[in-house]
Parts: structure tokens; sequence; C-alpha cells
């Protein structure tokens, strides 16, 4: 597949990692000599120095023959003209936006960036995919990645097996027979810096990130199957009020109202803005890493800190600096992967990483088959997919005995007419099935050929 990628930032350089490990033929556009020099030095990628909704650079960047673009520039409207430019000059087959300015995304604003009004097939808005994910670890204490797939009725949980986890040591095709009503089965096991695909006769050992697929409904049995019973925070602060951190408390206002909720803003502006906005969030004036501050917000009292600055060191150290005053627990957004391996070390509960939440909405789109949600795990060692079955896919009509399906590959739950089953040896999958799976990286394109749209379709 050939892509152009307009921003070589963050968000672009790993957008081009990713697609380049996979053979894709990737260009990258920026207007910063020294980001793409970066860039073509370290990937295997062309890159070129210009404006991307520029019809001349598009051209250089071969667009003509472009199967896909990918607009990440840091400037919505950039991202925009580029995308409207590529299919009016270039027809390029798949436009994809990423859209930050929440003006752009309010609901009265929907019918925005339908296909009638604009040639854009998809649009990414980081924030509000960030703001989701701190959302659902908020939800699920315990587990350290959540993500939901089929209309919200599947969830997929990284649940980090500790000292007192009662599952360790038991293989898991007992945990089927121990708790026969139980809609969760682990798909992918991460131990000592390996990912692998789980098997029914493995056992999780002490230290390990358990991935398990499950109804969405039985999450938290599951979290207390792991030994995983922490309560739901009900007193939190929020450290920073940008788009991430005010779509996350006005979200916890409408929907969860008994929640204790503060902000701390250290831009005075954005502070009264927000304060205005919202109706029973406490907001304060300050840095996150004075502990005068952290004092006025009863950090002491506080079950949760949920760090959404845009400096991954104040994340960090505010972090850290919370949970030495006092408070329960620690989330940290964290955009440079560098931190990655140090932050648990040193005190961090759980993190998010933005970059790794835009790659998995890009996947989606780059996947072939009837992929209809992709979600990677350990910096792309394995992706979480969310696929439907047609008439001609060689998994319909066959029971699993059956199937022998590929090494890196575990069918985690099955959705069905809107309900959801948990798969056995006699299952057999029907057409229009949506299929949740665990696949390797080697796997993946084993899943697309599984749900690949064979011409016998049309």
């Amino acid at each position: 597949m050939k892509v152009i990628i307009c921003g070589a930032g963050q968000v672009g350089y790993g957008i081009a990692e990713r697609l380049s490990q996979e053979d894709n033929d990737v260009s990258v556009i920026d207007t910063s000599q020294t980001l793409i020099a970066a860039i073509t030095e370290a990937l295997d990628v062309k890159g070129y120095v210009g404006h991307g909704a520029h019809p001349d650079v598009l051209e250089k960047a071969g667009a003509e023959d472009a199967d896909m673009i990918i607009a990440v520039t840091l400037f919505d409207e950039v991202n925009i003209v580029a995308c409207e430019v590529a299919h009016a000059l270039f027809s390029v087959p798949t436009k994809i936006a990423r859209i930050r300015a929440q003006s752009y995304l309010q609901p009265e604003y929907a019918d925005l960036f339908s296909r009638q009004n604009m040639s854009i097939d998809v649009t990414i808005s980081p924030e509000v995919e960030v703001g989701k994910m701190v959302l659902r670890r908020i939800s699920f204490p315990g587990a350290t990645d959540v993500m939901r797939f089929a209309d919200d009725q599947i969830a997929m949980v990284a649940i980090e097996c500790m000292e007192d986890c009662p599952v360790v040591s038991t293989p898991l095709h007992q945990l089927s027979d121990l708790f026969p009503d139980l809609m969760a089965t682990v798909v992918g096991i991460y131990r000592e810096g390996s990912l692998k695909v789980a098997r029914s006769a493995d056992q999780l050992e002490v230290g390990d990130l358990a991935y398990v697929i499950c109804q969405r409904d039985h999450v938290r049995r599951t979290l207390g199957l792991f030994g995983h019973e922490e309560p739901e925070a009900r007193r939190i602060i929020i450290a920073g009020g940008g788009n991430i951190g005010h779509f996350v408390a006005r979200t916890i206002e409408e929907h969860q109202p008994r929640t204790r909720l503060k902000i701390i803003e250290s831009d005075r502006d954005k502070a009264i803005t927000i304060s205005e906005t919202l109706r029973n969030t406490i907001v304060l004036h300050g840095s996150a890493l004075d502990q005068n501050i952290l004092s006025q917000a009863d950090i002491q009292e506080t079950d949760l800190i949920v760090m959404l600055t845009n400096n991954d060191q104040i994340n960090i150290l505010g972090g850290l600096l919370a949970k030495s005053l006092g408070c329960k627990s620690n989330l940290v957004l964290i955009n440079s992967t560098s931190f990655n391996q140090i932050t648990q070390s040193v005190g961090i509960d759980a993190q998010i990483n933005p970059r790794a939440v835009t790659i998995s909405r890009v996947l989606q789109h780059v996947r072939k088959g009837r992929i209809r949600s992709v979600y990677a795990v350990q910096h792309g060692a394995a992706e979480i997919i969310e696929a439907e079955a047609l008439e001609t896919s060689p998994l319909v009509g066959k029971s699993f005995r059956e199937l022998h399906l590929p090494d890196g590959i575990r069918v985690g739950a099955i959705f069905r007419d809107g309900v959801v089953i948990h798969p056995d040896g006699a299952t057999r999958i029907k057409a229009r099935d949506r299929v949740v799976l665990f696949a390797t990286a080697d796997a993946v394109r084993d899943v697309e050929q599984l749900f690949r749209v064979s011409i016998q379709y049309f």
C-alpha cells in the first residue's frame, strides 16, 4: 500500500514507523527540514519538505498513485485542505484527517465531516479518543488497559497478576471448568518482555500481564477473579484543563454525578473558561507541582490524580508528588515512548500513550478485509481485532476444532445478533458474525486473509 503522511511530529512519526515496518510504501511531508531529516534517517520512508496541502508537494510525494493520505499536522485546517486537494486533484481513495479543535466536533455540527459535505473518509480526534481511554481506566480500576468492541458489548482488559492473584499456576482450561458461566477468555500473555498467544495448557505466573477478552458485564467479575477488587475512585483530581481534561471532567459530571471532581490548571484564562462551563467541578488555578495547590485540593483524601498536561515530565513528577502526599493512585498521560520502561518502577500506577491510541485508529483503516476495529498492544507486538465474517470467509461453517487457526491467533468472543458468544471447540462462526480476537504482529496478515472480501461475495 502506498501511503502519504502529512506531518512528521510524534503522531506522524509513530504512524510512519508502524506502516513502514509492514512493508508499506510510505512518504512523509512536513514543513520542518529537521523533522524530515530525522524521520528519513531513522525509518525506511521517503521525506518531502513542504506544505502538506499544496498540490505540487503532494504530487512530488506520489499522490497520483497513493492509496491513502493521513493528515496529522498540528493544524486542523491544513489537514482538512490536504484531504480535499488529495481527493479533487489526485483521487486518493482513502483520506484520514486529525481534527483537534473541539468546535469542529460539537454534536450540532456532526454532519460537517459527512461524505456529502467533505471529501474526508475518517476523522480522528486524539483528544476525544484519549479522553475515552481515561474514562475507561477510571471505570475499571485494577485493569492496566481497557478497550471496547462490538458496540461496547465486548471488552479487552489487560490485568497484572500480582502475588495474591488466585489464578496463578492454574492451567487456563481449568478456569473454564471452574467458572463455566464466566464470559471471559485469556488470549495473550506478556511475560518478561515477550508477548505470546495464550493456549489452554498455559499457566499464569506472578508478574504476567494477561490480556482477557470478555463480555462487558463480566469485566468486574473477571478483575475480581484475578485478585483486583479495587474500588472505583470517588474523589478525583485532574491536572490539566485542556481538551482532554475538559472532556473527561464534562463526561464524569454527566454520567457520574456522585464523583467529587477537581481540576488544577496553570493557565489563568483557561481555568476561568472551564470553571464557567463545568457545573459541579472545583477549578484551581496553579501548578500540579505546587504542594500548596495540592493541599488546597485535599490531595491526602483523593482516590486518584489524573495527570493530563502537555508536559510528560510534569505529568510524571506530579503523579509521584501526589502519591507522596497521600493520594491513593495516579494515572499519567505520557507522549514520549522513552519514559515507558521506567514509569512503573518509580511509582506510576498507570499510563496512557496518546500516540498509541491514534495509531490504532489508523490501523483499522489500513487493514485489509472486513476489519471493524483495531487496538495495538505492547508497542505493536500484537493487536486486538474486531472483524466481520462474510459468506466467503474460510472461517464460516466450521467448528473451532476443525479450523486449525494459525499459531499467532486466538479468538476471544463472537458477537452475533446482539448476543456475546463465548467460543469453545464446538462453536461455529456464521456469516455476519463479528469476531474479536488476539493476533501477534506476524499473524495480522493471516487475519486479513481470513476476513478478506472475496470476489465471489459480489
